[in-house]
């Protein structure tokens, strides 16, 4: 319980990193960066994700049942990105957007919220697997909602907010990570049962958002071979990180 609220505090501490975009010099170059940050967070979720799946299949009374639970959280996020477009939204030079609306901010935050309820969910699952799994998820989550809270950060301020208001709201919606984790921790508490369905969809939502999210953004983002190759290291360097963590302190 400890651990997951400590988590949870840390993966909020990220919404503040919006701040940072405010300085000319240093916001510059996190801006020039940040989509290989993307490909980082791949290589991480993907290591989460065959952890957690590999968790699902173990506890699951049958296959059948461990893989309808994966497949559900697969839809289950397929679904929320067709309903809510901007749940994911990676800010970039070449394809930034200069015009909001008030209503396209309003569904960003919404969608956020949302978000962080579910990461909020996966960490809640990642920590019953073990509590280094539970770290591994919380410093992944940590650098996507990085890159999230710039982006979010960036598009509010387009829409019309100054930076104090984009950073109250972007602190007041990541606060909703509170809800996933404590919610999740006294359901599997209250209820084993879930245990399965949950370490299901957060393996399945986890694979989705690599492959309907991440992977499309870093080839979006690749525009030369050398960039290409830049994003396939720093993709393995995800992975090969998460990897030695594992060798160290995974059961």
């Amino acid at each position: 319980m400890f651990n997951i609220l400590i988590s949870s505090l840390i993966i909020m501490l990220a919404s503040l990193i919006g701040v940072i975009s405010v300085w000319k010099k240093l916001g510059q170059l996190i801006e020039k960066n940040l989509h290989f940050l993307v490909s980082f967070s791949a290589g991480v979720f993907l290591f989460i994700s065959y952890n957690l799946i590999l968790e699902t299949m173990e506890k699951a009374s049958t296959i059948q049942i461990g893989l309808l639970w994966i497949f559900i959280g697969i839809f289950g996020i397929w679904l929320i990105f067709k309903l809510l477009p901007t749940f994911h939204h990676h800010h970039d030079n070449e394809t930034e957007v200069h015009i909001h609306s008030a209503i396209d901010a309003r569904k960003i935050i919404i969608s956020d919220g949302i978000h962080n309820i579910a990461d909020g969910l996966l960490l809640v699952t990642a920590f019953t697997v073990s509590s280094a799994l539970g770290i591994v998820a919380t410093f992944s989550i940590f650098i996507h909602e990085i890159i999230q809270e710039i982006s979010e950060f960036f598009v509010l301020k387009e829409a019309g907010y100054t930076n104090k208001k984009a950073l109250i709201i972007n602190f007041s919606t990541s606060a909703t990570i509170l809800i996933g984790s404590l919610g999740g921790f006294f359901l599997l508490e209250t209820f084993k049962v879930f245990e399965v369905p949950l370490l299901g969809l957060a393996s399945g939502s986890f694979l989705m958002v690599i492959i309907q999210d991440l992977i499309p953004h870093s080839i979006k983002t690749s525009t030369t071979k050398r960039h290409v190759t830049k994003h396939l290291i720093w993709f393995l360097l995800g992975l090969i990180l998460m990897l030695g963590i594992s060798k160290v302190t995974l059961h």
